[in-house]
């Protein structure tokens, strides 16, 4: 809590020395609130503003309109661009929670250090490059990457299989494959919460191992997996440097539009305007994620 919220004046200090010490409290807590309100909060107030303008053969016009906002809803293209993504972004996360609850169960189940160093070492991906790690699936599920070159070796395929190359199915994959660490963290420490003792008083009880599971570890660890998914849905729907090296033509996204208006378009308004849709889903997606590990916190 910063200095000066909820925080009450001493009781001995006269009126004025009050008024005095609470204003001390919030000049002290003004850096605190400051680095978001010129970080976070003027960015946005800036592209809200911005979305209301428009372009005039190159020249932004300062007279507000929602032309771009109609454009939106309206234009054939942006739309179903608009779902396909969200769509995407949804099994995004859920093929990372599907993959990433194993191994923080499993990370759960180990006793000491080890499951400390084995997080630690699987956290490791984090501190790469992200343009390496999109190189390195892109040698893998390439034409000519080792996954097609494997396949030919076996005799499996006659010829290189391009289901996952420049295709919204590279995107899925790739987005997948960068962002399970992601949903790895919040899952495990929800299943570090469960008390043992709930698992062992079920055992003793006459549950088998799935019925503990089921009625108790899962439902307790499920703020984990909703904060996991909102986290990498917001993480995917706002990424357009995968698509752009392994979606092609055929792989756009939501994403890459709002690129292309601030980079070749040259349409910041617009861009702006999607933008503004954007953060609407991002923060819709948080508040879901946050609502949803409550209603599991209570359950």
């Amino acid at each position: 809590m910063p200095l000066g919220a909820g925080m009450k004046a001493p009781s001995h200090l006269a009126g004025e020395d009050q008024s005095a010490w609470r204003l001390g409290r919030w000049a002290a807590a003004a850096p605190a609130f400051a680095v978001p309100l010129c970080l976070i909060l003027a960015p946005i107030a800036l592209f809200l503003a911005y979305s209301f303008f428009s372009v005039d053969h190159g020249n932004v016009v300062y007279s507000p309109t929602i032309a771009n906002y109609v454009r939106f809803f309206t234009d054939p293209i942006f739309l179903p661009i608009f779902w396909q993504t969200l769509l995407l972004c949804l099994a995004v996360a859920i093929l990372c929670v599907l993959f990433a609850y194993p191994v923080a169960y499993f990370l759960t189940s180990l006793r000491g250090r080890r499951r400390y160093v084995l997080l630690v070492l699987l956290l490791v991906p984090l501190l790469m490059s992200y343009v390496i790690k999109i190189y390195a699936v892109r040698s893998i599920l390439g034409g000519n990457g080792m996954l097609n070159r494997t396949l030919l070796a076996l005799g499996v395929i006659d010829k290189p299989l391009m289901l996952f190359v420049f295709n919204l199915n590279a995107v899925l994959l790739t987005l997948t494959v960068l962002l399970i660490p992601f949903a790895v963290l919040p899952i495990f420490l929800s299943l570090e919460r469960v008390p043992r003792a709930l698992r062992h008083a079920s055992a003793d009880l006459g549950a088998s191992q799935a019925q503990t599971f089921w009625r108790i570890t899962f439902p307790l660890s499920f703020p984990g997996v909703a904060s996991a998914m909102s986290f990498v849905f917001v993480l995917a729907i706002g990424d357009f440097l995968t698509p752009q090296m392994v979606g092609g033509q055929s792989g756009f996204t939501f994403g890459r539009i709002i690129y292309s208006q601030f980079g070749m378009a040259y349409n910041w308004p617009f861009g702006a305007a999607l933008s503004v849709i954007l953060a609407a889903v991002v923060i819709l997606a948080i508040s879901l994620g946050g609502r949803f590990g409550r209603r599991g916190e209570r359950t």
